[in-house]
Order: C-alpha cells, then sequence, then structure tokens
C-alpha cells in the first residue's frame, strides 16, 4: 500500500471528542499519515459547555501555508472540519487551489444540526462556506447544513422530491460528490444519499434515539479513511455510519460521558472491517 498523507483543517477542542481530537487518531489508526491545520484552540467544544474558551489562530495560518509551500510539502488529500472563522476559509481555500494538495478536497461544513447554527456562526459564514462546497470534490453535509447553504427552510423528514432538489441544489453550488447524512430520520432508523450527479445511492440503517456530540467528526473522519484506504464513496460513507453507531452505542449507558462517544476502544476493530471491505471489492 502507498503511504498515504492527509490533511485535516479543523479546530482542537483541548476537552471532548470532536475536530481535531477525533480526526487525528481515526485517520492515524487506519494507517493514514496524519498532518494538522489548527484553526482555534478552544478549552471545550461549543455544545454543553458553558464559559469554554476560544483562540482563534487565523493569523497564524497563512504563514503555515508558506512555510509549508516553500518546504514543498504535498497531500494526498485536504480534509476540513469545523473552521470556526469565516476568515479561515480563505485559508483553505488557498490549498484547495494551491499545490500542497494533490488530491481529493473533502469538505464537512460541520456548522449546525438540528435545524440550528452551532454557536458562534451566523450567516456570514454559512456564505463563506459556500466557496469551500465550489471547490469540494466530496461534500459532507448533515440536513442541516444542507438547507443552510442552499438558504431554505429546514425540514427534518423531507420527502423525495426535497432530497432531490437539495441533492440537485448542491451540486449548482459546484459540489462534485454529496454524501447527505439524515434523511430517512425516525426513532428507529436514519438514511444517508450518495450522489455523484450521475448515479445515487441510499443507505439506511438502524438509530440509537440519543444525541451525541462529535458523531459528525466521527463519521468524517472514517469516511476519509476508508475512501483514501480504497473504498469508494459509497462503501466509505456505510463503514462510517455503521461505524458511528457502534460508537454511540458503546457509549449509549454510560451518563458521566456526554462530551462525545466512546470511539477509542473500537479503533483496533475499524480497521478490521475496512480490512474485510476491502477483501471483498
Amino acid at each position: 500500500m502507498k503511504d498515504l498523507r492527509v490533511l485535516s483543517i479543523q479546530d482542537i477542542s483541548c476537552f471532548g471528542q470532536c475536530s481535531l481530537t477525533v480526526a487525528l487518531p481515526v485517520l492515524s489508526s487506519l494507517g493514514i499519515e496524519t498532518a494538522i491545520l489548527p484553526t482555534a484552540i478552544l478549552s471545550t467544544h461549543t455544545s454543553g459547555f458553558k464559559g469554554f474558551t476560544f483562540r482563534d489562530l487565523k493569523e497564524d495560518l497563512p504563514a503555515i501555508i508558506a512555510h509549508w509551500e516553500k518546504e514543498k510539502i504535498r497531500f494526498d488529500a485536504v480534509y476540513t472540519g469545523y473552521l470556526g472563522h469565516a476568515k479561515d476559509v480563505e485559508a483553505v481555500l488557498s490549498i484547495a487551489r494551491g499545490e500542497l494538495n494533490e488530491g481529493p478536497f473533502i469538505v464537512d461544513p460541520a456548522f449546525g444540526d438540528d435545524g440550528c447554527l452551532y454557536g458562534g456562526f451566523d450567516e456570514d459564514y454559512v456564505a463563506s462556506m459556500r466557496g469551500l462546497v465550489k471547490e469540494a470534490d466530496i461534500l459532507l453535509p448533515n440536513l442541516t447544513e444542507a438547507c443552510y447553504l442552499l438558504g431554505i427552510p429546514y425540514n427534518s423528514s423531507p420527502n423525495e422530491a426535497e432530497i432531490e432538489a437539495i441533492l440537485r441544489g448542491l451540486h449548482d453550488l459546484g459540489a462534485k460528490t454529496v454524501v447527505l447524512k439524515g434523511i430517512a430520520r425516525t426513532k428507529e432508523q436514519i438514511g444517508l444519499c450518495v450522489d455523484d450527479g450521475n448515479d445515487q445511492k441510499r443507505y439506511i440503517h438502524d438509530r440509537i434515539d440519543k444525541d451525541s456530540h462529535g458523531t459528525g467528526d466521527v463519521f468524517a473522519s472514517v469516511f476519509v479513511g476508508a475512501y483514501m484506504r480504497g473504498l469508494d464513496v459509497y462503501e466509505s460513507a456505510v463503514l462510517a455510519a455503521d461505524f458511528t453507531y457502534k460508537c454511540i452505542a458503546n457509549t449509549v449507558d454510560d451518563p458521566t460521558h456526554s462530551y462525545g462517544v466512546k470511539f477509542e476502544p473500537l479503533l483496533f476493530g475499524l480497521e478490521g472491517a475496512l480490512r474485510a471491505a476491502l477483501e471483498k471489492k
């Protein structure tokens, strides 16, 4: 297997299982050298905690990028998550359009859920995120993020016509392939749709009716790792969805663990599941 190097661009929440504290161990466990570009440092993540600290690193990003360019460092893929500030998007765009990235540009919008924006984000941030969507080879939005990107009302249970309109709208924004999460949502099930503009596949799977922090980051990180290791987009999305479910199931009975999901004990099994999926190809 070719040695792979992926750059993950997101914040660091010093406590709480999300963003880079998920991406780094997940991608590394899948055999991928993982570089990071932190956009901000937070004492905790922004959901479920009050009075968290936030240090924006947007002023540092151009110098880091310039140094990498000088050193002729290259990445096999770039994966973005929670950025924190509209100005961070400008730095990310310079990577997407420059020579640092020699592979796919994968965008997890990571700015909202359940019909609402995360704390600290506004419509200006959503507007800036559309610039990343335009460059995205693969876009990983949940239903909330898709609706905000398109400027349409959020509906937690869209019908087929509405789902098709959302997918078409995201392609019109520039995304080449879309993995839309959160469709067919009930207490027992939830689904996703993979659409590359020509072909479309759905995956409906079991759901645990519990809101858990960081599950979008778990999904995105597993997806990126599986895709870079050789699964196609749909296969990667299925593996990511199944692993995310297992992480929630591994956490749901622990009332003291409200700040994320216990994914770490399951990473050894994740590598095995990936190998099994690759062997079936």
